[in-house]
């Protein structure tokens, strides 16, 4: 019961990590606030969590419900002890070439900018609670190209400076902010991303189920939990010595070129080997 009486704020907590992050706080004694605006997949949270998590609707895009939820959560419960800044969504999937200003804005705001005043709004109920800390979901695509369209990339990257700004500028409240770096997680964000019908996602998301088994080192696809697990460590007093930093949970995904985990993908150095065998065998002929 780590956070026994502790106050914590889930965003995107209707779904995929934000609902498993939610129910694993309020599994260790947490008074969760879940807050999505999908209200039918809050209660279904709600539900799996006995009920013992609050939903609120908020729109991260809007200042407005972000500060709402920030006063609740600190006027029901005397104040708030932790903030999970984890709600998002693909983001507009133009190329670089092709975006349009709204959907370039449309992302930033709700990816990055609802971060920054998810922590500004929250600062002020933290201040002086032992422990106080943020976790910000930001992303492997923050790394570089090929994980993500171009526009959540940046967005993840900012997320990732913007959480060592923060602990910079919260280190005189001793608050810490840290970040977690998701790999394939099998979740709604894919299948909400290019828009596929609700009879169509769950079919797709049995396919990215068989296909993130085989994306990384490790041999099966990255749930919620996965992901649960490392934010409630970031929040707790054993990383009370973790600050400014994040924590890539991702099966392996992002440690090197294919061919430097998997036999089957042959890199520039085996296929050298080949060659030279092939040649040493002409030769002795």
């Amino acid at each position: 019961m780590r956070f026994n009486g502790k106050t914590v704020v889930v965003t995107g907590a209707a779904s995929g990590i934000g609902r498993a992050t939610a129910i694993k706080f309020a599994a260790e004694g947490a008074l969760v606030y879940a807050a999505d605006i999908d209200e039918s997949g809050l209660a279904e949270t709600a539900a799996a969590s006995n009920g013992q998590v609050t939903c609120v609707r908020c729109d991260v895009t809007s200042t407005e419900d972000i500060k709402a939820l920030m006063d609740r959560a600190a006027a029901e419960t005397g104040g708030i002890d932790t903030v999970f800044n984890n709600a998002g969504a693909g983001g507009d999937m133009a190329p670089i070439d092709e975006i349009e200003p709204e959907g370039w804005d449309r992302t930033m705001h709700l990816l990055l900018r609802s971060v920054a005043f998810g922590i500004r709004y929250a600062v002020p109920h933290m201040k002086g609670r032992p422990g106080a800390s943020f976790v910000n979901t930001s992303s492997v695509a923050a790394i570089g190209p090929g994980y993500s369209p171009n526009a959540y990339a940046v967005a993840k990257a900012g997320v990732l400076h913007l959480t060592k700004t923060s602990a910079a500028d919260l280190a005189k409240h001793q608050i810490r902010v840290n970040a977690v770096q998701p790999g394939f997680i099998n979740t709604n964000i894919f299948t909400r991303a290019v828009g596929l019908p609700p009879e169509m996602a769950e079919q797709a998301k049995a396919i990215i189920a068989q296909l993130s088994t085989q994306a990384q080192p490790v041999a099966r696809g990255g749930q919620g939990d996965d992901i649960a697990e490392a934010v409630l460590y970031l929040a707790s007093d054993a990383a009370s010595f973790v600050n400014g930093t994040s924590l890539i949970v991702d099966g392996g995904l992002t440690i090197g070129p294919r061919h430097s985990w998997d036999p089957e993908a042959p890199g520039l150095f085996q296929q050298l080997e080949v060659m030279a065998q092939a040649a040493g065998a002409a030769a002795s002929e």
